[in-house]
């Protein structure tokens, strides 16, 4: 069982606040979606969630664990990962030493081998390119790479910042298939997503921002049903 509890975060960078008390439950198992325009919060409550900037104000309680003021390392090795926007990767390392680099919290180490065998299955491309430098990969496998090497960390929350960002249509559909495949063995998830209507329809749960605050939230069901939704986002009228 994993769980995630914000309660009250507060956050933005140089003195100007970003995010307004957000209150967000992630249930075990289930993925939840935040969705927002640009400039909402989306990203900057993944990196405070994370750690990468620290919160002014509220909490981050994991499985009961209060780890608010911990760094991004420490929550990894609790099982909090993040597969950032822009993915980040190594780019002059090959794809395996890519994810080797993923497995060097302590709780995925003794796991290394067989999580590598787990994520060469999802994703056969890797497998194929395993010897390739990053930088020589397309967009769509650089993608594939980025969530592989976040998933070597065992997480037992997966935070995901824009998985689709860049991506041709059709690579977009295999990433959300895989996506689809994680929720479906049991790890909980946060997706960020400029694709409103996929994330959506992949979602159990959503979450609304607005201005750093959560305008309204609910089932991703009826989140996507609601007439401000569509017309905000999925380009229906009221």
């Amino acid at each position: 069982m994993s769980s995630l509890t914000v309660r009250g975060l507060e956050a933005g960078y140089g003195g100007v606040p970003v995010l307004w008390g957000l209150d967000v439950d992630l249930l075990d198992g289930a993925l939840t979606t935040l969705v927002g325009s640009n400039g909402s919060g989306k990203t900057t409550f993944l990196r405070s969630v994370m750690g990468l900037i620290r919160p002014w104000r509220g909490s981050v309680v994991l499985d009961g664990l209060d780890v608010t003021r911990l760094s991004a390392h420490e929550k990894a090795d609790l099982g909090l990962v993040l597969v950032p926007e822009g993915r980040q990767l190594f780019t002059t390392m090959t794809v395996l030493e890519n994810l080797e680099m993923g497995a060097t919290v302590r709780r995925a180490r003794p796991l290394m081998r067989a999580t590598m065998d787990e994520v060469f299955a999802m994703f056969p491309r890797l497998a194929e390119r395993r010897g390739q430098q990053a930088l020589t990969l397309s967009g769509g496998e650089q993608q594939m790479l980025a969530i592989a090497r976040g998933l070597m960390a065992k997480p037992k929350i997966l935070l995901l910042d824009e998985p689709s960002l860049g991506l041709s249509p059709r690579v977009t559909m295999e990433m959300f298939t895989a996506i689809r495949a994680l929720r479906r063995a049991g790890l909980t998830i946060v997706l960020v997503e400029q694709n409103v209507q996929l994330s959506l329809a992949i979602a159990d749960h959503a979450y609304v921002l607005a201005h750093g605050r959560v305008e309204l939230s609910g089932p991703a069901r009826e989140v996507r049903e609601l007439p401000a939704v569509r017309a905000a986002y999925l380009g229906a009228a009221e």
